[in-house]
């Protein structure tokens, strides 16, 4: 048997490759955690593997049909706590133990229920060292999504936001506006390719008759599901989401007494109608997120226009947040970036953790505080 190695430097190390071998599965690995799993051997990676499309295999399974029969004796670094439940494939610890594996290393204990610290404990009763903690901060933001569905029963929200520099979100009258250039474009796509879903409300489909899928070359399939929030079923037949239905997949949320002929046209088109209560002609969000998380959604991309967006920093909603600023000014007429509110009652409630520049423009990262 190899000699189990315990060095934080090199834990630091190999749970970095594991992180970002993780985040290649995000947004396509719903509803499952996006893992990244590294086994080692006497310091050689002997086996790499992250979570494959649709949640399955796992991580630490890939890793270990790669290490093969090297893997005994050798350490297993994985970025959430290996499942111990039986669900639509085997238990990975169960996996680990017959791969013979001397020491596992894990980020972070699964908050899943089904998990939450037994996957560790049936490791070390089988008499498998094992340590909990290497790069948990960074783990913790890789599986935010995970986190939040299983604790709030909601996804992890992303909020997305274009700002000309004096503020507004689209040009008098409601008019759409091109405010970013083609730099900040391309970071927008990547970013829709790592959510799980991406959400407008029916102004957005009105105003503009988006695509709301990934346009980066090569990156069609990693289009998100797209999301409409529309109360009255009133999404144009001949719009770019209802032509796509069956090409992207598409939800749309409407009131409990929205039309039902309406729905069954929609249907017919290939989008799923998703009903919620509502009030005043608004959705209830909260609502619309547990159906959502209920679907397996772990990371919601909000890029709504102003008034969706204003509803979701209403109900305190908002995990994360990327500002594009623009230095163009669109004019005292435009549109304000959220309906009825400044938007640094967005960004002081948030706290600022990067900045970086795309072309002409920059982009400005917050969390919740």
């Amino acid at each position: 048997m190899s000699e189990v190695q315990n060095d934080s430097a090199t834990d630091r190390r190999f749970m970095q490759l594991a992180l970002s071998l993780g985040r290649r599965g995000l947004g396509n690995a719903w509803p499952n955690p996006a893992v990244g799993a590294v086994v080692v051997k006497d310091g050689v990676i002997i086996g790499r593997g992250w979570t494959q499309p649709g949640g399955r295999p796992h991580a630490e399974t890939e890793a270990l049909k790669r290490a093969g029969r090297a893997a005994r004796g050798g350490t297993l670094y994985v970025t959430l706590e290996p499942c111990s439940h039986h669900g639509q494939t085997p238990p990975c610890a169960e996996s680990i133990i017959r791969a013979g594996i001397s020491r596992v290393v894990t980020a972070i204990e699964d908050p899943n229920p089904a998990v939450a610290g037994q996957g560790s404990a049936l490791l070390r009763e089988r008499g498998i060292a094992v340590e909990t903690g290497v790069c948990a901060e960074e783990a913790a933001r890789s599986h935010a999504g995970h986190i939040r569905r299983m604790r709030d029963g909601r996804p992890y929200v992303f909020l997305k936001l274009a700002v000309s520099a004096d503020g507004k979100a689209g040009a008098a009258g409601r008019r759409p506006v091109a405010i970013t250039g083609e730099e900040a474009r391309a970071k927008v796509h990547l970013m829709r390719a790592r959510a799980d879903a991406l959400l407008v409300g029916i102004g957005t489909v009105l105003a503009d008759d988006p695509a709301l899928n990934c346009r980066l070359p090569g990156m069609a399939e990693h289009s998100p599901v797209r999301v409409v929030l529309d109360a009255r079923l009133r999404v144009p037949l001949a719009s770019g989401v209802v032509a796509t239905a069956r090409e992207f997949k598409t939800w749309i949320f409407a009131a409990q007494d929205a039309s039902a002929m309406g729905e069954e046209i929609l249907r017919a088109k290939g989008l799923e109608v998703l009903r919620v209560d509502a009030q005043d002609g608004k959705l209830d969000l909260h609502q619309v997120l547990k159906v959502l998380a209920d679907r397996g959604i772990t990371r919601l991309m909000v890029e709504g226009g102003p008034t969706v967006a204003a509803s979701f920093v209403s109900a305190d909603l908002v995990d994360e947040l990327a500002v594009f600023r623009s230095p163009a000014n669109l004019g005292a007429e435009g549109i304000d970036a959220l309906e009825g509110m400044p938007l640094s009652a967005l960004t002081q409630a948030h706290r600022l953790i990067a900045s970086e520049t795309a072309g002409v423009d920059r982009i400005e990262h917050y969390e919740r505080a």
